[in-house]
C-alpha cells in the first residue's frame, strides 16, 4: 500500500514511516497541509495518515479538498485533539476512521488494515482464484500446496491487482503504487510489462491463470470470476 503520513512533527512522521515500512508499506511523507495537498493532488495514495492540527492547514479542509478532487485515498484521522465534533466532522468528511494521540503503532497498523479490508471487500485472509491461493497476511502464494516463488516485489504487484479484482489499473497506477510516486514522465512503462510476464511465467509453471488478464493499450486486472 501507498501511504502519505501528514504529520508536523517529524520525529513521530519518520517513526510512522520507519514502522510502515517494515510492514512493506511505501512511505510518503508531509509535513504541511500545502505540501500534503500538492501530492495528494499528483499521486495516487491508498491512505492518508493525517494529523488535523497542521501549522497552515485545518486537517478536515484537507479530506474535503481531496474528496472533492476525487482522491480515493482511505484517511485516518491521528491527531491529539480530542473534541468529538472533530472527530464527528471528519467522518462525515468521508474519514475512515480515528485515532488519537498517543497511539501504539501496532493499533495504527491494526486499524490500517481493518480499513484496508473494507475498502477491498476481504472476508477472510486467504483469496481463491482458480487452483492458486493467496495468503494475504502471510504474503504468500501456493498452488495446490506447492509454494510459487515469486520475488517481493512480483507478489506485491500481483496482490495489488488482487486486491482491486475486477478493476483495471494502469502501468502507471501500478508503478506507482508499487515502486512509489512517479515525480515525471521519464520512466519505462515496459518495466511493468516485464514484471507481469515473469509472473505469469511462474503461475503457469503450476497451472492456468487465465485471471491475471491483459488489457489492451490500458494495462491489466484480476478477473476474480475466472
Amino acid at each position: 500500500m501507498n501511504v502519505l503520513i501528514v504529520e508536523d512533527e517529524i520525529s513521530l512522521a519518520r517513526e510512522i514511516a520507519l514502522f510502515l515500512k517494515s510492514e512493506n508499506f511505501l512511505c510518503d511523507l508531509a509535513h504541511t497541509g500545502l505540501e500534503a495537498s500538492e501530492k495528494i493532488a499528483v499521486n495516487l495514495y491508498d491512505f492518508v495518515l493525517l494529523d488535523l492540527g497542521l501549522p497552515d492547514y485545518n486537517g478536515l479542509d484537507l479530506i474535503s479538498e481531496a474528496k472533492k478532487a476525487g482522491s480515493e485515498a482511505s484517511f485516518i484521522i491521528i491527531t491529539a485533539r480530542g473534541a468529538v465534533e472533530d472527530k464527528v466532522k471528519g467522518l462525515d468528511l468521508g474519514a475512515d476512521d480515528y485515532i488519537p494521540k498517543p497511539f501504539a503503532l501496532i493499533e495504527l497498523l491494526s486499524r490500517i488494515n481493518a480499513v484496508a479490508r473494507r475498502k477491498f471487500n476481504i472476508k477472510n485472509q486467504d483469496i481463491v482464484l482458480g487452483k492458486f491461493v493467496i495468503q494475504v497476511q502471510s504474503r504468500k502464494i501456493t498452488c495446490n500446496d506447492k509454494a510459487v516463488d515469486l520475488t517481493k516485489k512480483e507478489y506485491d504487484l500481483l496482490q495489488y491487482l488482487v486486491l482491486n479484482h475486477d478493476k483495471v489499473l494502469t502501468r502507471q497506477q501500478l508503478y506507482e503504487h508499487i515502486w512509489g510516486n512517479i515525480l515525471d514522465d521519464d520512466y519505462d512503462s515496459n518495466f511493468i510489462d516485464v514484471h507481469i510476464k515473469n509472473v505469469r511465467k511462474k503461475l503457469t509453471n503450476h497451472a492456468p491463470a487465465p485471471w491475471l488478464e491483459t488489457v489492451r493499450g490500458v494495462g491489466y486486472k484480476v478477473a476474480a470470476g475466472r
